[in-house]
């Protein structure tokens, strides 16, 4: 059986590559760097900046000095070079404005070590949460899911391999806050009937 590159699910164009190829985020090894480099930053749907504002008193004060900043002189958002809704970054720097940085060095979501403490009721942008899934809007109206490779997350295509972790099951959560229980479910089917062709 030839596997298809692209299985559509509803209104989804999704790559063959998020059922077949393995991911587990290993922070021990990574340190959260994805939150500190980049040429932009993370995507944004068009509520979370309402999303991000209506929680800011709860996470703000997790926040560095210079992230605040930003957001309270240039807003929650902002439009990158490619015309993208994006979260600010940090002048000078790489750095999302929502990030912090713990003792050891370790970066951190304000926002989502914030909603884990059981304060606010947004978790974190729906683009970190799924990553390394990055959702396109078509012209045609439909979605696609594809995966982005990064050079910095190769620990954890690698840790999801020893531990055989497909993506769409690491991001089992995500998937169904994004698009529901009946999107994941049809997800978990299509998966199953692929690990028998790879």
């Amino acid at each position: 059986m030839d596997v298809p590159s692209i299985i559509q699910i509803g209104d989804c164009l999704v790559s063959t590559e998020i059922f077949t190829e393995y991911f587990s985020c290993d922070y021990g090894i990574c340190k959260g760097v994805c939150c500190v480099i980049g040429d932009s930053g993370a995507p944004l749907e068009d509520s979370e900046p309402e999303d991000l504002e209506r929680n800011y008193r709860f996470y703000s004060g997790l926040m560095g000095d210079r992230g605040r900043k930003k957001v309270e002189t240039s807003g929650f958002s902002e439009v990158d070079i490619d015309g993208d809704l994006v979260t600010p970054l940090v002048p000078e720097t790489e750095e999302c404005a929502y990030c912090s940085f713990d003792a050891d060095g370790g970066c951190f979501c304000t926002v989502e070590r914030c909603w884990m403490s059981g304060r606010g009721d947004f978790r974190k942008p729906v683009s970190c949460w799924l990553y390394p899934i990055r959702i396109t809007k078509l012209g045609s109206g439909l979605l696609a899911l594809n995966l982005h490779r990064w050079d910095i997350c190769r620990c954890a295509f690698e840790k999801g391999r020893r531990e055989n972790i497909r993506v769409y099951e690491f991001l089992r959560e995500p998937m169904i806050h994004r698009f529901g229980e009946d999107f994941y479910r049809e997800m978990s089917e299509v998966g199953a009937a692929l690990a028998g062709y790879i």
